[in-house]
């Protein structure tokens, strides 16, 4: 009997030491959460409310120019934009224009990667130089595209190669990819320099020293390792990219006809040229689910990069 009380003293006693080396009190957990917590209402406030307010919205007929006639429609507003004809196009124009957006992107970006990973005079100006297209404002870069670079009249390009050709009219979707491309792919960059930058210089050297040339290098050492980097870059960029709004308004204005009109874009017009609030707070809605779908698996790429990194 003696023993048995002495193991359950000895047992708790454990379980208390366990619990301050590991977790603290509780009065110390809640000492270190609460300067925490103005920043979590903060999020919950901005984020979460409007998004309670969008799925409330999403459930009401309303259009704006019949105000008296808002009634709740149920999951109608869902089923009209998952069988629309302009949103269905708009969803393929958003898969069209995120996915050649993000592979160009990716594949300049490791180009560049590559080349910045090694040593010559100047690295550093050509960095920076690489990098100021992120910085640009989204709205300022399609505007500096339309006006300087695609304009029939007096564009660089037709300046470069000659003619009259309406770049914007013509290859709509080139254009609005191009410039997309042009201000993504630092980002996509700087996330496969520092991939580049973390393989280790020993490995590369014995490969060197045993006769492997550099094509073999980057073929069966590179591509490996820079294989999570890559799905992070592509899951990242497709997040942002997949709410591009800017450059198809300011741009094409979704046209011609609906050739680049994509989801965001499509919701805007719901919302101000037709006032249909709730259809266009549904169609948010399953926007924003697709999204919480692609930055589930973001968020498994990058959990497992840190578990490989911290492996090493």
């Amino acid at each position: 009997m003696t023993q048995v009380i002495t193991t359950e003293a000895d047992t708790g006693e454990a379980r208390h030491r366990a619990a301050r080396t590991y977790g603290g009190s509780a009065r110390d957990r809640w000492g270190r959460r609460l300067p925490l917590l103005p920043a979590l209402v903060f999020a919950i406030v901005i984020t979460q409310i409007p998004f309670l307010v969008t799925l409330y919205l999403s459930t009401l007929g309303w259009n704006a120019l019949r105000p008296g006639e808002r009634h709740f429609a149920g999951l109608s507003n869902y089923g009209r934009v998952l069988t629309d004809a302009r949103l269905r196009a708009a969803l393929v124009n958003t898969v069209v224009l995120t996915a050649s957006a993000v592979i160009v992107s990716v594949i300049i970006g490791l180009g560049l990667a590559i080349l910045l990973d090694r040593k010559f005079p100047g690295r550093g100006v050509v960095r920076t130089l690489l990098i100021t297209p992120f910085l640009v404002m989204p709205m300022a870069a399609a505007l500096l595209w339309k006006h300087a670079i695609y304009n029939p009249a007096y564009g660089l390009i037709n300046g470069l190669v000659g003619g009259h050709t309406d770049w914007v009219s013509s290859y709509p979707m080139v254009a609005v990819v191009a410039t997309l491309v042009w201000q993504w792919t630092p980002f996509m960059m700087l996330i496969l320099l520092a991939g580049l930058q973390s393989q280790s210089e020993e490995t590369l050297e014995a490969a060197r020293v045993d006769g492997a040339g550099p094509w073999r290098i980057f073929t069966h050492m590179t591509l490996p390792h820079m294989r999570q980097y890559l799905e992070l870059a592509a899951l990242l960029g497709s997040i942002y990219l997949v709410q591009t709004f800017d450059a198809v308004f300011t741009i094409t204005q979704g046209g011609p006809g609906t050739a680049t009109t994509n989801l965001p874009y499509e919701i805007y017009l719901t919302t101000f040229r037709k006032f249909e609030y709730g259809e266009a707070a549904a169609a948010g809605v399953v926007v924003v689910i697709g999204t919480i779908v692609v930055a589930t698996f973001a968020l498994r790429v990058i959990s497992s990069l840190f578990q490989m990194e911290e492996g090493r």
